[in-house]
């Protein structure tokens, strides 16, 4: 064994092959280990908690029925095109922008109860938590969505692209899901309290809404028209529905004509800019 290496104990409190004590192996290794094994914590969590999962798979299902089958009947977006059709890819675009509101709760409570502070208190990678809360929520939304498809399927919805642009629609929703996640956990370790986290699904519903979700941005007026033609969810719901083949009322601005590129660059900025700033102010909590 060189002088530069050493035989130690590890973050999981296994031993481990000598290697440098800081090596970036080792670092990089634990980070992903104590990283699922934050996922795990959280999706057994989750399943202990029908009460949960039945709100997250009822969303969807109240939705497709109320905005397909009550409102959809007196909806018209132009164009002769079919609003059932429409509306679907912008349910699957809403589901996936409310879902993170649901991260900054499980964050808030979490802290709230200690959890938060025995997990800095363990010997574990400082980014475990957060990493983990985020992977955690992709595999939640991963079943939302699928559970979403069937319901959509069984009501009529069909996509007409390609098996491949339908799966890269799917994983342009995930991208997004994957983007807001940062958001929910920096808005959930900023709040002060489990009550003021109740309030932030005030921030969820306009940012979700004022969207091309149910109502193209060209039938609203020009000022919230511009806002919901940059929203982000505007993007997706656009990319998908391109990418699904369903009818879509695109306008002319280079946004709306550039939705599937809009819908990979939006997240890719969410989650250059609040990534990081989830994981400052997580490191940040004790002071």
């Amino acid at each position: 064994m060189s002088a530069g290496t050493v035989l130690h104990i590890p973050y999981g409190g296994h031993p481990g092959p000598a290697e440098p004590e800081d090596g970036p192996a080792r670092r990089a290794y634990w980070a992903v280990a104590d990283c699922l094994t934050i996922v795990r914590r959280d999706l057994t969590h989750l399943i202990r908690q029908p009460v949960v999962i039945a709100w997250q798979l009822g969303f969807p299902v109240v939705s497709v029925v109320l905005f397909v089958y009550v409102f959809g009947s007196a909806m018209n977006v132009g164009g002769g095109v079919d609003y059932p059709a429409f509306a679907m890819p912008g349910i699957f675009a809403m589901t996936v922008s409310f879902g993170f509101m649901n991260t900054a709760v499980a964050v808030v409570i979490d802290r709230d109860r200690g959890v938060t502070d025995r997990f800095r208190s363990l010997p574990m990678a400082p980014s475990a938590v957060v990493s983990g809360r985020g992977v955690s929520d992709v595999i939640s939304a991963s079943v939302d969505l699928a559970a979403l498809a069937v319901i959509a399927v069984i009501v009529g919805w069909r996509s007409h692209g390609s098996p491949s642009a339908t799966l890269a629609a799917f994983g342009l929703l995930l991208l997004l899901r994957f983007a807001l996640i940062w958001i929910g956990i920096s808005l959930g370790l900023l709040v002060p309290n489990q009550e003021t986290a109740g309030g932030l699904y005030a921030v969820a519903m306009p940012f979700g809404m004022i969207s091309s979700v149910f109502t193209p941005p060209s039938m609203m007026p020009d000022w919230l028209g511009a806002i919901a033609m940059w929203n982000p969810v505007s993007s997706t719901a656009g990319a998908i529905r391109e990418l699904f083949g369903n009818p879509a009322t695109t306008g002319g601005s280079w946004v709306e004509q550039h939705a599937v590129l809009m819908a990979v660059l939006w997240p890719v900025a969410l989650t250059v800019v609040f990534l990081p700033l989830a994981v400052r102010r997580f490191r940040r909590l004790s002071r």
